[in-house]
């Protein structure tokens, strides 16, 4: 069946952000196997002020503006617009409603199998990123895209309300430990395509960074 993947767009001064990480990671919790996170630094909450870091990219902006998103956090589950869970039209829904939404699509069958490689090469600091994919099934659409997303765990910095939503992610220190951080786009804004999506089809492509 299909997996999941709920971008979250979020910012280090969102109050509720952490609400929504907790929730994101509570999904992933509980289908280790089939939950992909990615937490998009974007928006008014993430431009920073003082000598607070830059978490953003130069993703962001067109990310969550195809999502029509509303408010912060918001996430898009599979980029899918669920009509009733919009907050605005688009993929974009609250926080409360992306496990509905991902329950829906993991009940559902995928016609692709994906899978990928990486290394890095800590001389030259070049990533490289091997990806597969074999069509089971002909997809609905003649045409896919293939997104391959680098992301960061672990990167230490400021969260505005933290301790009250998320207190496991405070470190000794006070600041947050930010997980699955999008930090770049290896395919690009709206990834490559494959042009072939009949049952039988395998695709292999290599990427470097």
């Amino acid at each position: 069946n299909k997996n999941i993947v709920l971008e979250e767009y979020t910012g280090i001064y969102c109050v509720y952000c952490p609400d929504g990480h907790k929730l994101a990671q509570d999904l992933k919790n509980a289908n280790p196997n089939d939950v992909c996170l990615i937490n998009i630094h974007t928006g008014s909450y993430a431009i920073p002020s003082g000598g607070d870091p830059d978490f953003t990219t130069q993703w962001g902006s067109a990310l969550a503006s195809q999502s029509y998103l509303a408010g912060y956090p918001a996430g898009s589950v599979n980029r899918r617009t669920f009509s009733s869970f919009s907050s605005n039209g688009g993929s974009a829904m609250s926080r409360g409603d992306w496990s509905s939404a991902a329950t829906t699509i993991m009940g559902e069958s995928s016609c692709v199998n994906v899978a990928a490689e990486s290394s890095i090469d800590m001389l030259t600091r070049e990533l490289t990123v091997n990806v597969e994919a074999y069509y089971t099934a002909s997809s609905t659409a003649s045409s896919n895209k293939l997104n391959v997303a680098l992301l960061q765990n672990n990167v230490e910095g400021p969260q505005t309300g933290g301790s009250s939503y998320n207190p496991a992610q405070v470190l000794s220190n006070g600041n947050y430990n930010h997980m699955h951080m999008l930090r770049h786009l290896l395919t690009g804004q709206y990834g490559v395509s494959i042009d072939t999506t009949t049952q039988g089809t395998f695709i292999s492509r290599t990427y470097t960074y």
